[in-house]
């Protein structure tokens, strides 16, 4: 991938996720500014902007020991928060209409479009799958529907759990993808309290 962006930008999308072994592995890559391709005996020098995402604080994976903190320090130079969909709610429209004419395009089909009732309950609704959950409400409804305009019923969204963050267990501010390794590592805990640390 180095390689591929050579001369260009880099997107490393959930490095959280990124093992500690993989993450010495970038961290020498960013360092020397070379590479060295699988098989070969020389490094080749890249020229790559970085860019990275990630849902979780990497600050606090660092105290946490599971994010090197000399990488963390590499990368975060500038750092950008993007609100989830539920804080900008105003982005909405724009969105629909963007993932439609998406949905649209391969088929060469006359775009779909959201009546006014269903643009309202897609503006009220709270996405705690954020911009993903957006688009496959949107894909099912088109996939579901029988015409080029997508309702309220069309939606389906009588069917999605729109409760409220208290309600869910979400803690505020914490994403679904917190709140769903939140509750692994809490399921995880308590099995192996069960079974007296016993992995097997």
């Amino acid at each position: 991938l180095f390689q591929a962006a050579n001369g260009g930008t880099l997107f490393l999308d959930e490095i959280a996720d990124l093992p500690l072994p993989m993450q010495a592995k970038l961290l020498r890559s960013i360092q020397e500014r070379s590479v060295r391709p699988v098989g070969a005996q020389d490094e080749i020098d890249v020229d790559v902007r970085i860019l990275s995402a990630t849902h979780r604080s990497l600050g606090e994976m660092v105290s946490q020991g599971k994010f090197r903190e000399d990488l963390f320090y590499r990368i975060n130079v500038i750092d950008l928060y993007v609100a989830p969909l539920r804080e900008r709610k105003e982005d909405i429209p724009q969105l629909v209409t963007h993932v439609l004419q998406r949905i649209s395009a391969p088929e060469g089909a006359a775009e779909l479009k959201v009546d006014d009732a269903a643009m309202s309950a897609l503006c009220k609704y709270s996405y705690p799958g954020n911009v993903r959950e957006l688009e496959n409400i949107l894909e099912r409804a088109a996939a579901l529907g029988d015409g080029k305009t997508l309702t309220i019923n069309t939606l389906n969204l009588s069917q999605i759990p729109a409760t409220s963050a208290a309600s869910s267990g979400l803690k505020a501010g914490e994403s679904l993808d917190d709140y769903l390794y939140r509750r692994e590592c809490e399921i995880i805990m308590r099995e192996l309290e069960q079974n007296d640390f016993h992995i097997t």
